[in-house]
């Protein structure tokens, strides 16, 4: 027989604790816990008088621990009383679930901490080319930092992201937003690239870009920029959450967010490249807030629940009067 349980959560409580609190109403569930029983049969059992264990019956009633119902008897009609539940179960834990919470941090494109590039290749600011270009030097140029802009025919580039959540949070969902596309001589829209994303030194997954977009003017380019240059890329979200790994939302990988070892203040490390082996080595552009078309730097956001401090274990009691914990 399906059991049926009882669940209350904190203040919720309050009238059954009040009710579990005599001694005598507590008998009476422990004798109903065997069988049904009218008012007299308790009153027996326990031996009380019947109008005290009527009163005591009707205080179950209102509060739902056990219902009544009138039958025939030898003497007429009678009271009888049953359980309403198997078991009630009290719950210290929050009755909602806790608020999905964002941390999200912007890295410009030039503040990256390991690069490996290969031409053609270069950077640019909202002013200039910086160094020259197709010199893999140019990446170590102090005005890299400026950058709004890189691309490279092969290789990767890597960003350390700072992770500030304390101790207290549980992350479950990371996202990475970026614009970015193939890298073609000058462009080339039928280009195809695979693009891969790692995060502190996991694989996460491969996106293959169609093509280094050109032929009509990146709406963010400064006015110097050249016509016959890569002008925009795609805005990508590559995630992971508990499931997987994702791309735009489509499955790219069986990495989860517990593979990537996250840890409270520990930074994140993020690297963008094209693997030497992939099947189509087009390179990659990533585009900052001043050039392509989305006015955004390169984007890490965590999703994340502050669990709760001092939590309890659940209490069952049972009709024995028992307590499982």
């Amino acid at each position: 027989m399906r059991a049926h349980i009882l669940e209350v959560h904190g203040s919720e409580g309050v009238e059954l604790f009040k009710a579990l609190a005599s001694e005598t109403r507590v008998r009476i569930l422990e004798l109903l816990a065997q069988s049904e029983m009218n008012i007299n049969e308790l009153a027996q059992a326990l031996n009380t008088s019947q109008p005290t264990i009527t009163k005591h019956a009707q205080l179950l009633e209102q509060i739902g621990l056990i219902k009544t119902e009138y039958k025939p008897g030898v003497q007429g009609m009678q009271k009888r009383c049953r359980l309403a539940y198997d078991r009630f179960i009290i719950s210290f834990e929050p009755t909602n679930p806790p608020e999905d919470r964002v941390e999200e941090v912007e890295m410009p494109v030039g503040l990256y901490t390991l690069v490996n590039p290969t031409p053609t290749c270069g950077l640019a600011n909202a002013d200039r080319i910086i160094g020259f270009l197709d010199d893999p030097q140019s990446f170590f140029d102090p005005e890299r930092a400026t950058a709004q802009l890189l691309w490279m025919a092969e290789g990767f580039v890597e960003y350390v992201f700072p992770c500030t959540l304390g101790a207290g949070v549980e992350i479950r969902r990371l996202e990475l937003l970026m614009e970015v596309c193939s890298e073609a001589p000058n462009y080339d829209n039928d280009y195809p690239s695979d693009i891969t994303v790692w995060i502190n030194g996991v694989e996460v997954g491969t996106w293959t870009s169609p093509g280094d977009f050109g032929g009509r003017r990146g709406r963010l380019n400064p006015p110097w920029w050249n016509d016959y240059m890569t002008q925009y890329g795609m805005l990508k979200i590559w995630s992971v959450d508990t499931e997987g790994s994702y791309v735009d939302g489509t499955p790219v990988s069986e990495t989860t967010i517990a593979d990537l070892m996250l840890a409270p203040h520990h930074p994140i490390i993020v690297r963008i490249g094209v693997k030497p082996d992939a099947e189509h080595i087009g390179g990659f552009n990533l585009f900052g807030r001043g050039f392509g078309n989305y006015e955004q730097d390169l984007v890490l956001r965590l999703h994340y629940v502050t669990r709760g401090r001092g939590s309890r274990p659940e209490a069952v009691v049972t009709q024995e009067g028992g307590e499982n914990r």
